[in-house]
């Protein structure tokens, strides 16, 4: 890459490349001097943008729940109108798939060993504003505003982003494991929950 003599440009193209890293790599590939050394600069170049290492992910991070957070309002947006159980079926493929197009970010993202959040109270913000999207999906899903509700709706369309990308073999590689995530959400256990009552013939299966 050859070096910008922008400054804008130099710390776009710092993120840029922090970003391919962490898809190549994950966190631990993500060094300084290996950022430096792809963009062609200085070693220390990268510090006149970013406080170390923390600074650019928290920088990614940031971006991340930015977008996520503009890919389920726009998910919402296309969906409107429609049932619930549509506009969340919409809103889940749609968190699956940005997900599954960014895994580097994805992954730091929900890794808070990874920064401050104090430190970064912009980073706070951006995840607030996209758990405020969840909120009101799940709000819409299920019709109340139990918080539990929230962190069952996330969990099922998170567990699912995370299984395919760091899951078991068992549940199959490349677009196979992609296709079985999204027709997880397109399943009826994704917004109906399990079934009441007691089923015998039920309870001698699982016995």
């Amino acid at each position: 890459m050859t070096r910008s003599t922008d400054p804008e440009g130099l710390r776009e193209a710092i993120l840029s490349i922090s970003r391919n890293l962490l898809n190549e790599g994950g966190p631990a590939s993500l060094s300084m001097r290996e950022v430096a050394r792809r963009a062609s600069c200085t070693h220390q170049a990268p510090y006149h943008y970013f406080k170390g290492r923390e600074g650019i992910l928290a920088a990614l991070a940031e971006e991340g729940y930015l977008a996520l957070e503009t890919t389920l309002r726009e998910a919402r947006r296309r969906s409107a109108g429609a049932s619930p159980d549509v506009v969340t079926r919409t809103a889940g493929h749609a968190y699956l798939t940005w997900a599954l197009a960014n895994p580097g970010v994805f992954r730091v993202m929900f890794r808070s060993d990874m920064y401050d959040f104090d430190a970064h109270p912009q980073l706070r913000e951006a995840s607030l504003a996209a758990r405020a999207q969840l909120r009101s999906l799940a709000r819409l899903a299920y019709g109340t505003e139990d918080p539990h509700a929230e962190v069952t709706l996330w969990a099922y369309i998170h567990g699912l982003a995370t299984l395919v990308l760091d899951g078991p073999p068992a549940l199959g590689a490349g677009d196979e494991v992609q296709r079985f995530a999204h027709d997880a959400i397109d399943a009826p256990y994704f917004t109906q929950g399990t079934t009441t009552g007691h089923d015998p013939r039920r309870a001698e299966v699982l016995s």
